[in-house]
């Protein structure tokens, strides 16, 4: 029946029985079980959106990134914000933790977002990491 229709008896499941067999394109047949391997690879999704921060940030550089940080928010999105210090900053680290807060702050007046990580000093960064208001909804709707 393959022959007459010039296509192939691939052999599904081997190890069945009897074994099982699907009259079939064998090229289509692999080009699809490589695209599921490959599917499989991919990276996680729900990896968080950077915003990084600088000690003098402008006031209007301030603004943008809060708006970005809503927009990713809006999108139900994590949200890692990141501060890198160079050189003399590191010695005034308070006054970068201070932007940092201001920034967290202001996102939570709006209450699109809660605190998943408070800000911590890892080396020359202060990484904080935010994620929607909804999410928690979601995790005492389930428990």
């Amino acid at each position: 029946m393959a022959q007459e229709k010039n296509l192939d008896l691939v052999e599904i499941n081997p190890k069945a029985d009897p074994p099982i067999v699907k009259i079939m394109s064998f090229g289509q047949f692999k080009y699809e079980i490589k695209k599921q391997e490959k599917s499989q690879k991919r990276p996680f999704k729900n990896e968080p959106k950077g915003i990084r921060l600088s000690p003098t940030i402008s006031q209007h550089d301030m603004e943008l990134r809060l708006n970005q940080a809503k927009k990713f928010l809006s999108a139900n999105k994590r949200i890692k914000i990141e501060m890198r210090l160079h050189g003399r900053e590191k010695a005034h680290s308070d006054l970068a933790f201070d932007i940092i807060k201001n920034f967290i702050q202001s996102l939570l007046e709006e209450k699109a977002s809660e605190i998943e990580q408070p800000p911590k000093r890892m080396g020359a960064k202060i990484i904080s990491i935010l994620r929607p208001q909804w999410q928690k909804q979601k995790k005492q709707e389930k428990a």
